[in-house]
């Protein structure tokens, strides 16, 4: 076994892999780019080295760095993690020709796996199912599009050269198939330096099952049964769970078996993943491998009770796997979530920014924390927005999905926008619990799940008050510093206001001698009181209800103080009025002639020019932030007046890029 290994990646999976090498007694070397030299990955490991600049391009992408880093360590593997040079078959060879081991297949696997077109070629030989495609070298538009139509729309694109979401889309018509396949070759050369889509024929209402392949360099080769990845967004999953819902036996044993015939087909050593889409009725389709351990492993993990980063390290030093095929079996139910930095209500565009509160779920005998990040860090634009994996396994997946349902509730985040909120309505959602499961479930139930927050109701108004009133009872113990509404020869009250939205609610704050407070809310009068516990969290009575609150003051971005509320199991922002600043009184512009970026990002199309004349709708121009593209269209019927940057330059958040003047009432 080896004594010293260098981990190629940063976040959630350099702290995982860290803690199995931790647990064996195996030194672990951290590498970090500018933007990660406070990370938690590099505070974790035995040792960190500098590697280069915050784009992944200029440090965790350089082959050259990451060797001289474990050659000047004295690393004897390299554990590459996902993403990054994980299944850069170059990078595999170029550790092998340092004396270096490479954690992961032989290079000539990753190359097999490496193009999806070629890849569908080996399966066909391998008599793995196919679906309907062209996954030839022709990459001629004409072509292509004869091939879409000769398929059947709905079609979907897909980068030959990655996955991930990158560089696919799926197309309806044969009007958007050269427009949809222009922004997937541009998607796919950025991500992944290579153009090359194949077309295949898109399932309506598909699953997708992967199934956890290993083997070892003694000729042993099996599956640790199956994953349902089906719940996602832009084609990026969001829930995965092991076993998948309504699998039977047959089937399992069926798609275990065409996953090691894939594996052997390419002699591949070490973890990979077969993923398959499949319909409904249980037939199913090979889509690709990945050659590489999966964020999604946690769950296979829990149902098997084997730690595959300890198998990863067995067979890359040479030994047999642990078990055999008949040895393992499955032990209740797991589901991981992706708690990512985005928002929801807004296409889920990622959101940057510092991690000023975070309450993770506690870890414990049914509940796992996969993270990257400690409170005080920050999102910045540079990596996938992804906070923390929180994985459960229960008894079953109704207990499972309940468990989990509650801790999504019990989340808090303060600083960035969260998906929290979405994967506790999924989790709870009654068609998905029954075992509705299938890639559009999203789209298909958006108006359940994305279903607006509606106004502060009088608890939310109260909490923050009672919050506010906190702060001025600690704040000193001098008389003339309190803010109680003190008077000689009268009932003190206070008046704090609040916007919640454009709303705004005054509510007036009586101290009655004997320590309760009565609170004058929009619904009635009611009498509170509240306590700071040793932890932060104040203990609230309303009324005869007591319950337990966080709440978070921020100084916003525009000068404001905002005040974030976390209780029974939902969050609510309010913004705190200050009567003697009369700025936040002015109207809020619905819209002042331009259209901004919503967040830091690099320009990669522009689709208009100065002059031109545009419909509401149509498209301007494409932004490429966090790996992925974001068309921003005319909010409106008018013309462009100004485009205020060219392609290739970089835009931070809520700067300028067109300047637009509505022909619109």
């Amino acid at each position: 076994m080896f004594s010293k290994i260098l981990i190629a990646n940063r976040g959630e999976i350099a702290c995982r892999v860290i803690k199995t090498a931790r647990r064996l007694g195996i030194k672990t070397v951290a590498v970090f780019s500018d933007a990660d030299r406070g990370a938690r990955h590099v505070a974790m490991a035995d040792e960190a080295v500098h590697i280069g600049g915050s784009p992944a391009r200029e440090s965790y992408l350089v082959v050259d760095k990451i060797l001289d880093a474990a050659r000047r360590t004295g690393a004897q593997a390299i554990h590459p993690g996902y993403g990054f040079l994980s299944e850069n078959a170059g990078f595999a060879e170029a550790c092998g020709k340092a004396g270096v081991v490479f954690i992961g297949p032989p290079p000539s696997a990753i190359r097999a796996m490496g193009s999806k077109s070629e890849a569908k070629k080996i399966m066909e030989k391998a008599r793995v199912p196919l679906v309907p495609g062209y996954h030839g070298d022709d990459q001629s538009t004409e072509l292509l599009a004869r091939e879409a139509e000769r398929i059947g729309f709905p079609v979907l694109i897909k980068a030959s050269a990655g996955g991930g979401g990158k560089g696919m889309r799926v197309v309806d018509s044969a009007a958007k198939f050269a427009d949809q396949l222009a922004g997937a070759k541009r998607e796919a050369k950025a991500s992944f330096a290579d153009d090359h889509v194949l077309v295949e024929k898109y399932l309506t209402r598909p699953r997708h099952i992967e199934i956890q392949v290993f083997a070892d360099t003694h000729g042993n080769c099996l599956y640790l049964f199956e994953r349902d990845c089906s719940i996602q967004r832009r084609h990026q999953k969001v829930i995965e769970e092991a076993p998948a819902p309504n699998m039977d036996p047959v089937r399992r044993r069926e798609m275990g078996a065409a996953a090691v015939a894939a594996a052997k087909a390419i002699g591949y050593v070490g973890a990979g993943t077969v993923e398959f889409i499949a319909n409904q009725d249980g037939t199913f389709y090979f889509m690709e491998m990945n050659t590489r351990l999966q964020v999604e492993h946690p769950v296979t993990e829990a149902i098997t009770g084997q730690d595959l980063v300890e198998w990863q390290l067995v067979v890359a030093a040479g030994g047999k796997m642990p078990l055999t095929q008949d040895q393992l079996t499955i032990d209740g139910h797991a589901v991981e979530v992706r708690l990512y930095a985005e928002d929801p209500n807004r296409n889920f565009l990622p959101s940057t920014g510092t991690l000023v509160h975070l309450r993770l779920p506690a870890e414990g005998p049914h509940v796992r924390v996969d993270t990257g990040v400690r409170e005080g860090d920050t999102v910045t634009p540079f990596y996938d927005p992804m906070i923390a994996k929180v994985i459960v396994h229960d008894r079953d997946r109704t207990s499972a999905m309940r468990r989990m349902a509650a801790l999504m509730g019990e989340t808090e985040v303060v600083g960035v926008t969260t998906n929290a909120a979405l994967l506790k309505a999924l989790c709870s959602h009654p068609a998905f619990v029954g075992g509705e499961v299938d890639t559009g479930f999203i789209e298909r139930h958006g108006g359940e799940l994305f279903a607006s927050a509606g106004q502060a109701d009088d608890r939310a108004f109260a909490v923050a008050t009672l919050a506010r009133v906190a702060e001025w009872t600690s704040a000193s113990n001098d008389p003339w510093d309190q803010k109680n509404g003190f008077r000689l020869l009268d009932t003190g009250y206070d008046e704090v206001r609040w916007k919640d939205g454009e709303r705004e609610v005054a509510v007036i704050v009586h101290r009655p001698r004997g320590g309760s407070l009565s609170l004058e809310l929009p619904g009635g009068t009611i009498e509170a009181n509240v306590r700071r516990g040793e932890d932060g969290r104040l203990a609230v009575r309303l009324g005869n209800d007591t319950f337990t609150a966080a709440v978070v003051r921020r100084a916003a971005n525009d000068g404001g103080i905002d005040y974030t509320l976390f209780a029974d199991g939902a969050s609510r922002r309010l913004r705190l009025v200050d009567p003697l600043d009369v700025t936040q009184y002015e109207s809020v512009a619905t819209g002042d002639g331009s259209v901004r970026s919503p967040l830091p990002g690099k320009i990669i199309d522009l689709r208009v020019k100065p002059g031109d004349t545009v419909s509401r709708g149509q498209p301007l121009l494409v932004l490429e932030a966090m790996k992925m593209e974001h068309t921003l269209a005319a909010p409106a019927d008018g013309k462009v007046k100004s485009v205020r940057y060219a392609v290739g330059e970089q835009v931070p958040e809520g700067a300028e890029l067109v300047e637009f003047e509505s022909s619109e009432s």
